[in-house]
């Protein structure tokens, strides 16, 4: 009852914060250096992700109260692929991958139930044609979570995969393309969905890697392998203590060389999550320290992978603003878009080739509310990054921990892009070099921090007749401000350039 309480009184703060901005300005000064790439991400580098249990029917999170054995305590209807709306929204954030995977990717039955499993959650056949007709029309890119299912210790390192092998040949002999596959999903945490038995060590998992390459390989020779996916919590990291960490010992026991490495991150826990360690409220996702075990995580990876699979790419294969399924009333608002700017902005800055956003739609934290497919205001976020941000990515640093800023080469290459977040209740002035022009600007607002619907320059985005550009937003006064609680976007044209800019 006390931390209701405490959580209420927070929450008031920062509407009140939110609702009396500050007539102050602060100047911030901006770090820019636009010679030379520092990384560059994949085409699809802003993806996301249709869990199993949306796509077969399987226990999901809208309106549970709580968590069975890592899932929503609510069975669902499958997902209606079929749909025009859903289409448009799709290509709006194209070229993408499409991630299918989730916790009950390690339950599912392919194309027929077993005897005696009447009620097996299955993946048949009519539902395979349709995703791959939906990828189709879309011109998706598919990553598939293949079964992985030894529940016992005694089974782990035996791997046969005779079980896949059915939607294999039936996928080879309709024709459709798997172009990433990775086993089993958050494998270091299978503890907390089959029992402490189940676990698998990372050297028996490792094995059992190596037979499933070897086999998917046989029927798709250009397919790419990506592992181990293990799930990381905010503070804690791979694992709870005494369980040992499982990505490490993956690493240096495969015996073939791994296209990808990935990991799953959630920076934040729904209060529906038995294990809270940064529970999700307006307070946590504000904060810039909320934001720094990503950097912290995926630099120990990125560690790893060079040391141990120097050839592979490094993922992040599943990310959303709060494990277990988002938090209601909070994941699918304004405030929400922050963390997920943030990472994406520091995830193409880490060198990360891919971020797969859990979910496309489905649950508190999808872009698209499932029932209405009307597009949440993290949707948008993604929209104008996938119009605004390309490929090369370059250095770019703000003195203050409440501005965030990111610098990536325009699609079109005329322009150096600048993301700038802004999660203070101030305006701020950035100080920028003067050998930058600011050409354009698109800013992202909103009424209040709790909202439904955001702004882009002053106007809620909407689909006309499927149709959405641009150039339907006003052209705002070039001038370098950045509003309180706002996303920006610049597009910077270079009149000269200096070795380094400050």
């Amino acid at each position: 009852m006390w931390l209701s309480r405490l959580t209420k009184v927070i929450h008031g703060k920062i509407f009140r914060a939110f609702h009396a901005r500050s007539t102050q300005t602060k100047k911030v000064n901006l770090i820019l250096s636009t010679q030379t790439p520092i990384h560059t991400v994949s085409a699809e580098y802003l993806s996301f992700s249709i869990d199993i249990s949306v796509l077969v029917g399987g226990y999901w999170w809208e309106g549970s109260q709580g968590v069975k054995k890592g899932l929503g305590t609510l069975r669902v209807p499958p997902i209606d692929l079929d749909n025009k709306k859903l289409d448009r929204l799709v290509q709006a954030l194209g070229p993408s991958y499409i991630r299918i995977g989730g916790s009950e990717a390690d339950k599912i039955h392919y194309l027929h139930a077993p005897e005696d499993e009447p009620d097996a959650l299955v993946l048949t056949a009519p539902m395979w044609d349709k995703l791959h007709a939906f990828i189709q029309r879309n011109n998706l890119k598919l990553v598939f979570t293949f079964k992985y299912g030894l529940f016992e210790r005694s089974q782990h390192g035996a791997w046969q995969g005779s079980e896949i092998q059915k939607l294999l040949d039936y996928s080879k002999q309709k024709g459709y393309q798997v172009d990433i596959c990775e086993l089993g999903n958050e494998l270091n945490a299978y503890w907390a969905f089959h029992g402490i038995r189940s676990q698998p060590g990372g050297k028996n998992l490792a094995l059992d890697y190596a037979t499933f390459a070897q086999l998917i390989k046989d029927y798709y020779p250009e397919i790419k392998v990506m592992g181990p996916g293990s799930a990381y919590w905010p503070k804690l990291g791979e694992s709870l203590t005494p369980l040992p960490n499982l990505t490490q010992k993956f690493l240096q026991n495969l015996n073939f060389k791994l296209d990808i490495v990935s990991w799953h991150y959630y920076p934040f826990q729904s209060t529906r999550s038995p294990v809270r360690t940064r529970t999700a409220n307006l307070r946590a996702l504000l904060s810039p320290r909320s934001y720094n075990d990503f950097k912290k995580y995926s630099e120990k990876l990125s560690h790893w992978r060079h040391q141990y699979q120097p050839q592979a790419e490094f993922w992040t294969g599943e990310t959303g603003s709060a494990q277990c399924g988002g938090q209601p009333q909070l994941s699918d608002r304004f405030a929400s878009c922050f963390w997920w700017a943030e990472q994406l902005g520091c995830g193409a800055a880490l060198g990360q080739k891919v971020m797969i956003r859990q979910s496309l739609v489905g649950g508190d934290y999808g872009l698209i509310n499932r029932l209405t497919l009307k597009p949440r205001p993290d949707f948008w976020v993604s929209w104008l990054w996938v119009q605004l941000m390309g490929q090369s990515v370059y250095a770019a640093l703000s003195n203050h921990p409440r501005v965030r800023v990111y610098c990536h080469q325009h699609p079109t290459q005329h322009y150096k892009t600048l993301m700038l977040i802004n999660i203070s209740h101030y305006t701020v002035n950035m100080l920028l070099p003067q050998n930058y022009d600011i050409q354009q600007r698109y800013v992202i607002t909103a009424k209040k921090i709790d909202a439904k619907k955001l702004l882009i320059n002053g106007i809620k985005p909407k689909f006309n007749k499927g149709k959405l550009s641009l150039t339907d937003f006003p052209k705002l006064e070039n001038t370098a401000e950045l509003p309180p609680y706002s996303i920006s976007f610049w597009l910077l044209e270079i009149k000269s350039e200096p070795s380094q800019t400050h």
